[in-house]
């Protein structure tokens, strides 16, 4: 039998979240795999995507708060678990009420760790970090770049919670420097001021960027498996900062990306957007054994891929961060032949952290025996 692993949720308590009023999951036996198991719509990716809250941001499927909130319920939520890991036993906690009025100095997103309010969300990596994969990525090999970048910055927060702090921080100062084209054009201390924002936030959000994935790139190399029924991948990011921060010191980097946008105001007006930066950058992916772009590849192969990719990532998180990850599959095995769910098992039982996954069919984790939590979900409880 393998050993326990070094993170894992023993409790998980939800509170009018989704289809759940009243769930209190027990998992004391500490189990390297938990699958979750039922039919479709009776609450399996819930569960997963009410873990996802203790990440940075609104979780795997990126809703706002009201919609995660029971119908039918007192109108929030709330999640908690318990913690058994590296630096002990610990709760944590996320609640949502929603505004009650313009005064109401209660409403909005509380944050707990072991029973004291933490500032924000990001305070939880200091105790767990999480990783996932749902069926929405499936697509991501041969989607919008908009998509990759949105894995990417993902990528990045599980490794640098503030991360997405200064991916927000960009996003403003671009819509303030999209309105002043538009309204102000000739105001140039205005946009001088605006633009060295954007310079100094872009840098900062495309080195983050770039260090992710030359770790992951690196660790890719050094650990691939000719054998392994999921390719290796090769990553990398194209985009003209990404080329800027890849040569010049951050600095250097700032100046020159602030000419850029200086330089293209006429251009950046008439397009309507800031047409350079981050976010124009892509993640650029090679099937790695046969040196072919990603969305290239077979559906069956990129999905191999984009596995092996996920995989390989929460190995990066937990050698940056010292913190094995959760790792959340949301239907991926069903999708798997029997060799290539074999391999799946025993990949994910060389990572250190606690695995959670759904299926509708029980029989799809046979093979885990005692190594897994087998837990039953219907219409929004355990059955």
């Amino acid at each position: 039998m393998s050993a326990p692993p070094l993170l894992r949720v023993t409790r998980l308590i939800a509170r009018d979240f989704r289809n759940h009023a009243d769930l209190d999951l027990d998992l004391a036996a500490g189990r390297r795999f938990v699958a979750l198991v039922g039919e479709n719509g009776a609450g399996k990716t819930n569960i997963l995507e009410a873990l996802s809250l203790f990440a940075p941001g609104r979780g795997l499927r990126r809703a706002d708060f009201s919609v995660m909130a029971r119908e039918g319920g007192a109108g929030g939520f709330a999640v908690s678990l318990s913690l058994s890991g590296p630096h002990g036993e610990h709760r944590v906690g996320t609640a949502w009420e929603p505004p009650r009025g313009r005064e109401d100095a209660r409403s909005g997103r509380l944050c707990r760790i072991d029973g004291a309010t933490a500032p924000s969300p990001t305070a939880f990596a200091e105790h767990l970090r999480v990783v996932w994969l749902t069926p929405d990525l499936d697509a991501l090999f041969r989607g919008a770049a908009g998509e990759r970048r949105r894995f990417l910055d993902r990528l990045v927060l599980a490794v640098d919670a503030g991360h997405g702090a200064r991916v927000s921080a960009l996003e403003r100062a671009l819509r303030s420097r999209n309105r002043l084209l538009e309204e102000r054009p000739d105001d140039g201390p205005w946009l001088d001021a605006v633009e060295r924002e954007v310079a100094e936030l872009a840098v900062a959000v495309a080195l983050a960027r770039r260090e992710t994935v030359e770790r992951l790139d690196q660790l890719i190399l050094s650990t691939r498996d000719e054998a392994s029924p999921f390719p290796w991948a090769g990553v990398r990011l194209e985009g003209d900062i990404d080329d800027l921060v890849a040569v010049w010191p951050a600095v250097d980097a700032e100046d020159r990306f602030r000419a850029t946008l200086r330089q293209n105001r006429f251009r950046d007006r008439a397009a309507g957007r800031t047409l350079a930066g981050p976010q124009a950058s892509d993640l650029v992916v090679r099937h790695g054994p046969k040196d072919v772009p990603a969305a290239t590849a077979s559906t069956g192969e990129q999905k191999a891929l984009l596995i092996g990719l996920v995989l390989a990532h929460a190995r990066l998180v937990a050698g940056m961060s010292g913190l094995p990850p959760l790792v959340l599959l949301d239907e991926v095995a069903a999708h798997l032949d029997p060799r290539r769910r074999a391999g799946l098992f025993d990949a994910l039982a060389a990572l250190p952290g606690q695995v959670w996954m759904t299926g509708a069919d029980p029989a799809l984790f046979a093979e885990l025996s005692d190594r897994a939590d087998v837990v039953a979900v219907a219409e929004g409880r355990i059955a």
